[in-house]
């Protein structure tokens, strides 16, 4: 059987999030406190016990995800024998996510992918001011028509399909004026549903160009490894091995669209035929399940999940 591993993105955290492993595992507790330590804040107490209103900020979200499944890596590894490199052919990620593979695969240290991360908010925050910009999904329709809806909606400003994530599931980004209006077209057009997310800014778009001129500095500066296993990016949705190539993807990512719909049929034709997705939430594995059937899906989160998992494969 070929395994990849996943790793979630943005709007999966919760508060108790990784709490259980940290209650029963040295090995999660010692991921916590490194990134902790890197990030110089107690995030794992805001990731503990919330508030979730503080938890959400982009900032805060993106270190405590990656270090919520980077502890589920840790203890598999630690604690039951499981390396990602031995049980896996793929890794990827959604959006953040792809940090969070690169950490588990070798290419960024656990404090460098945290500092990254951290920075990665900020600089996404500030890239554009507060009210500017939008993001809205778009649910059943598919991936051609709301690039037209998109189109059409821009005038002038920027309105582009950000995250490709499954057929049916769509999400526009750009100036909040262009998504409204796209919303419009796309409700004109008989399109079942598009919403606004409650997002702090329009990620994976070109207004986001800033932030990507900060990350450049930031990534330039970082060391990267070759991955003991191949990542399949969201920009390329292939499988990437150079760690320079990785590099500038993870640039590209800023602006980029994810292509999270096409990284898993990638999956399935390089013979992928179970995911498993490590960390909080059940987000990606649902993904999965709506994109290919012939692909098993499931997520590890606690100490009992890491168990069961050992015992199915052993």
């Amino acid at each position: 059987m070929t395994r990849a591993f996943v790793f979630p993105g943005q709007g999966s955290q919760a508060v108790g999030m990784g709490k259980d492993l940290a209650t029963s595992s040295a090995h999660a507790r010692a991921v916590f406190q490194e990134v902790d330590d890197a990030l110089g804040q107690k995030l794992s107490a805001l990731m503990f016990e919330g508030p979730i209103e503080d938890l959400t900020l982009t900032y805060n979200a993106q270190p405590a995800l990656m270090a919520s499944s980077i502890a589920v890596v840790r203890v598999m590894e630690n604690e039951f024998g499981l390396k990602i490199a031995d049980l896996a052919s793929f890794v990827a990620g959604h959006s953040l996510g792809e940090y969070s593979a690169h950490a588990a695969v070798g290419t960024i240290s656990l404090s460098d992918t945290a500092k990254l991360l951290k920075l990665r908010g900020e600089a996404m925050q500030r890239a554009v001011p507060v009210g500017i910009g939008a993001m809205a999904a778009v649910m059943g329709a598919e991936f051609a028509d709301v690039e037209e809806i998109a189109a059409e909606a821009s005038q002038g400003q920027v309105c582009t399909a950000a995250n490709d994530n499954a057929d049916g599931q769509v999400v526009i980004s750009g100036h909040k004026e262009a998504v409204e209006r796209a919303m419009e077209i796309a409700k004109e057009r008989g399109i079942k549903r598009a919403v606004l997310l409650p997002v702090s800014a329009p990620f994976h778009c070109p207004l986001m160009q800033p932030a990507a001129d900060e990350m450049a500095v930031a990534l330039n500066a970082t060391t990267f490894n070759a991955p003991q296993i191949p990542v399949i990016t969201n920009v390329s949705a292939k499988a990437q091995k150079d760690p320079e190539v990785l590099r500038e993807q993870l640039i590209d990512q800023i602006t980029g669209r994810v292509r999270w719909r096409e990284s898993v049929l990638e999956m399935g034709t390089l013979g992928v035929s179970e995911i498993v997705e490590l960390g909080t939430g059940k987000v990606l594995s649902g993904l999965v399940r709506r994109i290919n059937k012939d692909i098993s899906a499931s997520s590890l989160q606690t100490l009992e999940d890491i168990e069961a998992f050992a015992k199915e494969i052993n």
